[in-house]
């Protein structure tokens, strides 16, 4: 009777790890997808700075401008969705972004404007950060799903009802390069 009562404690301390490794797993995946949208933010934040002052010295392009706004916009609004979504609309604002900086090209004085430099050096940086915050994201959702599907954790994780995440990845291989900023 006491091996008995020894086998069900040891049992029932397997299964308590077991579970807080899930949750902790879990919880990692969830920490790591709210960085991502910290970035997001950052960026959202910053491109309406970077149209004005675009806009000041190259008021003729505004269909440009117009659809960096536009896929910005949108980019927001897919902040809800799946991880999919999320990736379609970043790949619409990055290409936005690209031409932004394409039309700098076209306007010397607009690319020695200080300002110009400035928010060209911050989206720079939060390019940086949010490919960094990917690469961790992905790793976790890596070993959120292996987690979930190895032996024994399969059967906590299936009785708790966890599903496979996503992988924020970009279907343009472009993507994946941070935007170039030159001076």
């Amino acid at each position: 009777m006491l091996y008995l009562i020894i086998a069900l404690v040891v049992l029932a301390l397997i299964g308590m790890s077991l579970y807080n490794g899930l949750i902790k797993s879990k919880v990692k995946v969830d920490n790591a997808w709210s960085d991502i949208a910290v970035f997001l933010k950052k960026r959202y934040d910053l491109i309406p700075n970077l149209v004005s002052t675009v806009k000041g010295y190259a008021a003729h392009e505004s269909q440009t401008l117009e659809r960096v706004i536009a896929a910005r916009n949108q980019a927001i609004n897919s902040n809800g969705a799946s991880v999919s979504d999320v990736a379609a609309s970043q790949q619409a604002l990055s290409s936005g972004i690209r031409s932004i900086f394409a039309l700098s090209e076209n306007y010397p004085d607009l690319k020695a404007n200080t300002n110009f430099i400035e928010l060209q050096n911050s989206l720079k940086e939060i390019e940086t950060d949010l490919s960094s915050a990917r690469r961790y994201y992905n790793a976790t959702v890596r070993d959120y799903n292996t987690t979930i599907q190895s032996v024994p954790q399969v059967f906590i994780a299936n009785a708790m009802k966890l599903q496979e995440r996503e992988f924020f990845e970009l279907e343009d291989q472009a993507e994946t390069k941070n935007i170039k900023v030159e001076f």
